[in-house]
């Protein structure tokens, strides 16, 4: 036997008897990886990140986003099984209605009967941190979405990033906080860390904010009836919001 091929069977004895010795390779299944690591989370940041919500939404997805307020989650809001997935997500009552956001003064204005509100009291409200209640318009026509409920919430918020994402998505989107009901809103993604495995995708604008006032969400203000109005909820933006309607002579409903 020549010299190399001594050296050869030398060296493979030598390898197979110190094998056991070399690490063994991890080999990770898709089934056994974690769903938060298989969650997609994107920065607001990201030049393709209006894109990408955009087709989360189109594939009846629920999203996480963040709005001038809280962070919430969103889906199509005429989307039957969107909005269903939405409420599971949440652990919402059924009963308990969700508002939609849009991105303009005349998208409120199709989504919502708003014929009574001029564009000067609404043009002064939003953009901004308060829900408008309007009766529905029938373009808003699906089942799902507040069921029994005649009236609408309407949001346009001060976020850019979700102002371009209602433009390019050319829907309402169904918006409410991103939290399980009876929890609270939440400031940061990793708030709602828990919910993640069940979201199409997470946008991550930062953190929103530093107190715990901001948590109070955005101001619902009743508006659905012609020279009056009526609070639902404080929010941020009660004395601000109820000093403006005033203005126009708005009152207070007793």
């Amino acid at each position: 036997m020549c010299c190399v091929s001594r050296c050869l069977m030398f060296s493979q004895r030598i390898a197979t008897a110190y094998a056991y010795l070399l690490p063994k390779p991890i080999i990770r299944s898709v089934s056994t990886l974690t769903m938060k690591e298989t969650t997609k989370v994107f920065s607001t940041r990201d030049i393709e990140a209006i894109e990408r919500a955009v087709n989360f939404l189109s594939l009846g997805k629920v999203i996480a986003l963040p709005t001038d307020t809280v962070y919430g989650l969103g889906c199509s809001a005429n989307n039957p099984k969107a909005i269903q997935q939405l409420y599971a997500i949440k652990e919402r009552n059924e009963l308990k209605p969700v508002a939609i956001c849009v991105a303009s003064v005349a998208d409120l204005r199709h989504w919502g009967e708003a014929d009574h509100l001029s564009d000067a009291l609404l043009n002064e409200l939003l953009p901004g941190a308060v829900t408008i209640v309007v009766r529905k318009s029938p373009h808003l026509n699906n089942q799902e979405l507040n069921p029994g409920e005649s009236r609408i919430g309407i949001r346009i918020t001060k976020s850019e990033f979700i102002q371009k994402v209602c433009a390019a998505f050319g829907s309402p989107i169904a918006l409410t906080s991103a939290n399980k009901s009876a929890t609270k809103s939440t400031l940061n993604v990793l708030e709602f860390e828990d919910l993640w495995p069940q979201l199409g995708a997470v946008f991550d604008g930062g953190l929103l904010g530093q107190s715990e006032e901001q948590r109070a969400a955005s101001t619902v203000i009743d508006l659905s009836e012609p020279d009056c109005y009526s609070i639902i909820r404080a929010g941020v933006a009660v004395e601000r919001t109820s000093s403006i309607v005033e203005k126009y002579n708005i009152h207070l409903k007793l």
